[in-house]
């Protein structure tokens, strides 16, 4: 292959003047505009959107650069292909020994490694440096670490070949990247950020729960969990906000100054109370709000060592992580794991961190990876947005009944705020911009974004969520808030509590809710209530649907319709349904209500059948269920009422195999199932969508 003549003049031209390109004076900026640009515009790259793609599909993204405290916030480019990112690359002027300096690499390896991307780029046009950013960055690392290819400018003309098969648009399209990814896999030194986020994570929880039990001896084993998790899940939500420019950056290190840290932290707690009105920091009674306020946690004992150990591990350079590339899956996956264990107390009121008994008899926690919520968002949600405008998709009802983490409702409702500004920008964005509740405003880079405002609306309408566990309730809520807030900074978020008189995030309260999906409140009936000891109560936790979420199964109060009928239920059910048996987790009494209320009973009690029966009852009619399933649904004779209740009262429009494990270290196979409740249309024909 011959280097391009383009290639060839911007190599000649910077070797003529490179005294004067490896002067302090000639800037970034300059360096990306007269090389980086041009040169990766030749590798097939629409670096300027020339072709006027839509924001969620642009090829590359230019970051604003953030200088907080010395660094650089925001990788210079992010090579993407649709909407999934592929490479960083980190331009630096000529002047930097690219070669040898370890913080340029050290930089581009945490943002890299954050964001999960295996392989980044760092160049100056002089040097052209590329990174195995699976492997932890160490801030001691020299520049040479994971380092996988080193050219200088004069090796681009005859390793042009090489550098288009790897980097190049097409290469990229068609595979050749991810092969050569492969190709340069090391198994030694890599450690994944969830895998590593997950230890940090867990290390607190035990270090955090230690110390609350012995200087809190009064607090009851749900209390010590509550506060362990939320003390957690504040530390983690500010540092983010810090790292996204949201927060001042330092706020939590500077705590590490003096005494009574943890004191000083409420402090910020109140203020964020102020600021974001979301369940994670609610002190106060306030008007219209179901929940409760925390009144326990603002009054814990922490000793300070036990903060400062936490705090100095967060900030560059001892911390490897980027928070504002950290993306909102990956912290959804490190929860899941997260969530498969518990706080116990011992009678000498000691906290013991066990593995849930569902967990250690399912041999661990599967979090679902994200292709698969994407398809099975693409196929409920997108097919229910077909042809719609934004007053008809306002009122879809989206709901994961074991929502876990959260990961289906974070995919559903990152569908949906793309749809959203897609269908606005399309329609004239400018007509958007104004009115009492403008939908759009121009970001910092010139780009479309929705307001905050929008964004909130968008989530307390669509979304909804339930699950036994109150921990991953709380974990849903904050991944969900996390995504509200993308894209932000403490600017527009400013901006937009002057312009709506409100604080940045919504109470989700209303919308994510803990309780049990498969027994309603008729489990209590004949039976009194006081007889039940608090534990019970706790384990049963029966749920009432319709009073729960009455706008699911009345009227819209949105754009009403006249004469328009009870819902009758969610217009979308999604999500991973647990699959063990529940023979250890009910009772004889759960046991009975099962086999009374449920018409898949079939003297076992695997979970999953349970849940999918409660799904078609939820939808109402034209709504779609998308669940992924083991693939006993196909031919298990315990599962024979369950393929009853599908064929009967469901149009089945998708049945997704595959022929590889998408849990990699369960037992199981699993399948997709997507239907569609629409009793005039049963014997449709299926499509079987076999994934090799």
């Amino acid at each position: 292959m011959s280097t391009p003549k383009k290639v060839i003049d911007l190599i000649n031209r910077f070797d003529s003047n490179i005294d004067a390109y490896r002067s302090v004076n000639y800037k970034e900026i300059m360096l990306r505009k007269e090389f980086i640009d041009p040169f990766f515009k030749v590798l097939g790259w629409d670096v300027d959107n020339e072709q006027g793609i839509a924001e969620a599909y642009k090829d590359v993204i230019h970051e604003d650069s953030i200088k907080v405290g010395g660094s650089t916030k925001a990788p210079d480019y992010c090579f993407r292909i649709g909407a999934t990112r592929k490479f960083f690359l980190e331009a630096k002027k000529p002047s930097v020994d690219i070669a040898e300096d370890i913080h340029p690499a050290y930089q581009l390896r945490r943002y890299a490694w954050s964001a999960k991307l295996p392989l980044s780029i760092l160049t100056d046009f002089e040097e052209f440096a590329v990174y195995d950013c699976r492997i932890k960055p160490l801030k001691a690392d020299k520049a040479s670490t994971a380092r996988i290819m080193y050219l200088t400018y004069k090796e681009y003309e005859d390793r042009w070949e090489e550098i288009t098969e790897i980097f190049s648009r097409d290469a990229v399209w068609k595979g050749s990247f991810d092969k050569y990814v492969e190709s340069t896999k090391r198994k030694r030194g890599t450690a994944e950020v969830d895998s590593a986020f997950l230890t940090e994570i867990e290390s607190w929880r035990e270090i955090i729960a230690r110390n609350i039990a012995l200087r809190n001896p009064g607090l009851t084993q749900h209390e010590m969990n509550f506060a362990v998790q939320r003390t957690i899940d504040r530390i983690i939500f500010l540092r983010i906000c810090e790292d996204r420019g949201i927060e001042d950056y330092g706020l939590l290190m500077t705590l590490q100054n003096g005494t009574n840290i943890y004191t000083r932290l409420t402090n910020h707690f109140r203020r964020a109370d102020e600021k974001y009105n979301s369940g994670l920091f609610h002190f106060r009674h306030e008007k219209g709000r179901l929940e409760p306020p925390d009144d326990l946690t603002l009054n814990l004992n922490i000793d300070d060592k036990v903060l400062k150990d936490i705090f100095k591990e967060l900030y560059y350079p001892e911390s490897p992580y980027e928070f504002s590339v950290l993306p909102s899956d990956i912290l959804g996956h490190i929860y899941e794991q997260f969530l498969g264990k518990v706080i116990r107390l011992t009678p000498s009121h000691r906290a013991k961190v066990e593995e849930k008994p569902e967990v250690r008899k399912a041999g661990g926690v599967y979090y679902t990876p994200t292709y698969i919520v994407d398809y099975i968002v693409k196929n409920t949600v997108g097919k229910l947005a077909v042809n719609k405008t934004p007053k008809q998709v306002i009122k879809l009802k989206i709901l994961d009944p074991a929502c876990g983490s959260g990961s289906f409702l974070i995919g559903a409702y990152q569908y949906l705020l793309d749809w959203y500004r897609d269908w606005y920008i399309e329609d004239g964005a400018d007509k958007w911009l104004k009115g009492k509740s403008p939908k759009l405003y121009r970001a910092s880079g010139g780009d479309w974004s929705l307001t905050t405002e929008e964004r909130k609306r968008i989530l307390l309408n669509n979304i909804y969520g339930v699950d036994i566990d109150p921990q991953a309730v709380e974990v849903t809520k904050l991944s969900l808030l996390l995504k509200v807030l993308e894209g932000e900074s403490e600017e527009t978020i400013n901006r937009q509590r002057k312009l709506f008189h409100e604080r940045a995030l919504p109470d989700l309260g209303n919308n994510i809710k803990c309780g049990n999906s498969l027994i309603g409140p008729d489990f209590y009936e004949g039976t009194q209530m006081s007889l039940l000891n608090e534990e019970e109560q706790y384990r049963i936790n029966a749920f009432d649907w319709e009073a729960e979420f009455p706008e699911a199964f009345t009227p819209s109060t949105i754009s009403p319709v006249k004469g328009e009928k009870k819902r009758g239920g969610f217009d979308a059910v999604i999500g991973n349904p647990p699959y063990v048996l529940g023979r250890e987790t009910f009772d004889n009494k759960m046991k009975e209500y099962l086999s009374i209320h449920y018409d898949v009973y079939g003297g076992k009690y695997d979970l999953y059948i349970y849940f999918t029966e409660k799904a078609v009852s939820l939808i109402h009619e034209g709504g779609r269920l998308g669940y992924i399933l083991p693939n006993t649904l196909l031919a298990n004779e315990n599962a024979t009422g369950l393929r009853k209740i599908i064929l009967d009262k469901t149009c089945i429009e998708i049945i997704k195999t595959f022929n590889y494990k998408v849990f990699m270290k369960a037992q199981v196979e699993s399948i997709i199932l997507i239907t569609k409740n629409d009793s005039s249309n049963i014997d449709s024909t299926i499509f079987i969508d076999a994934d090799k």
